[in-house]
């Protein structure tokens, strides 16, 4: 489980990291990364999403040890 949950946490911060990014400076950090490659950007933002529902579905075993 830490092997799927440490990574997932890392992407999802990158995720709300470049949210913040947008919102505050019209900056995108993901396009920013990907340069002039618009299929690692979409890879990014798909490994983003697959993060976050990792994280949705581990969430209450996660809790129990952060408890």
């Amino acid at each position: 489980m830490k092997g799927l949950i440490l990574p997932s946490l890392f992407l999802v911060i990158i995720g709300a990291l470049n949210w913040l990014l947008i919102g505050l400076l019209q900056f995108n950090l993901v396009t920013w990364i990907a340069g002039r490659f618009p299929i690692i950007e979409t890879i990014i933002y798909v490994l983003v999403g697959v993060a976050g529902i990792i994280l949705i579905l581990f969430y209450g075993k996660i809790a129990k040890e952060l408890l």
